[in-house]
């Protein structure tokens, strides 16, 4: 499938620009390929350089939406675009191994989007153009998970990004997702899911909700499970999360932390615990944070497909 966005023109007769991804399907760890298509406007231009960026928004300390990018390829360096030339310039985009799901079962999840941003600068300014959005499908041992979550009575709430890192997990990138749910019946109020996601496997950290009365403990439950994607295709997820609710339920009526994991470095007002305050100054784990913006809201969501 082609996906294609028309760039805003760069002045009056400036060039305009195309970004046509191949597929705007991707998963976690794959690459994005297409190509970017120039037509030169009534007079020759010099391109100082071509970049794309995955962005997507997400929630800052404050609690207000931000814009992240997180990740960043330069398609071209410098060269001159000639009057009403034509070139097109193919490009290759790894999409980063802990990028945000964005699509379950052909369904959106609600709460995300990310897409890719197309950066031409010529003639000393920046055109940061507009924004294609991508859809991003779980992995195959990601969809174990969400499935065992739906058999066990979990029922999707919606998902958001947070700047921060969980303490204890190999995570890279400035934030994470939280994939949340209502939780079973009878047993808790609310769940998140999150992924930190590896080339090799995964960390699955779940938060149950304590506090909406259903347990005289009060507070969040914290449970960790590291795992390969070939054993996590064939885990008994239901059996392991089942488990680990029945411990949940078991040290909540006793009125205690669930295994003392009831701080894990969530940022912000949650219920994950403690900021860490290197994400905050755009640097967590060698990964620099882009950008946080305040081009939000309609601007970034807005976006539609031709």
């Amino acid at each position: 499938m082609v996906f294609k966005k028309m760039l805003r023109r760069l002045g009056v007769g400036g060039p305009t620009v195309d970004t046509v991804l191949r597929s705007a399907d991707t998963q976690p760890g794959r690459t994005l390929t297409g190509q970017i298509e120039l037509t030169g406007g009534d007079h020759d231009a010099v391109i100082e350089y071509i970049a794309l960026s995955l962005v997507t928004q997400g929630e800052v300390g404050d609690g207000q939406p931000s814009v992240f990018e997180f990740a960043r390829t330069i398609v071209s360096g410098e060269f001159t675009l000639a009057e009403g030339e034509q070139r097109a310039l193919p490009f290759e985009f790894v999409v980063p191994w802990e990028t945000p799901i964005t699509t379950f079962y052909g369904e959106p999840l609600r709460g995300m989007a990310i897409g890719v941003r197309t950066e031409l600068a010529v003639a000393k300014a920046v055109d940061k153009g507009d924004l294609d959005i991508v859809r991003v499908h779980p992995l195959a041992s990601h969809e174990r998970v969400l499935e065992a979550m739906a058999n066990l009575g979990f029922r999707f709430k919606s998902a958001d990004v947070e700047l921060g890192q969980i303490r204890g997990t190999r995570q890279q990138l400035p934030f994470y997702q939280e994939i949340e749910y209502y939780g079973p019946p009878g047993r808790i109020t609310e769940a998140e899911v999150t992924f930190v996601t590896t080339e090799f496997g995964f960390e699955l950290v779940l938060e149950a909700d304590r506090r909406g009365g259903a347990f005289s403990g009060g507070g969040d439950a914290i449970g960790r499970f590291d795992m390969s994607h070939v054993d996590a295709d064939g885990h008994d997820w239901e059996g392991a999360i089942g488990q680990w609710l029945d411990r949940v339920a078991q040290y909540s009526h006793h009125g205690h932390h669930h295994d003392g994991h009831h701080d894990h470095g969530h940022h912000g007002g949650g219920g994950m615990g403690g900021v860490i305050a290197g994400a905050a100054a755009g640097v967590v784990g060698g990964m620099v944070l882009g950008e946080v913006l305040d081009e939000v809201g309609d601007s970034f969501f807005g976006e539609e497909e031709e």
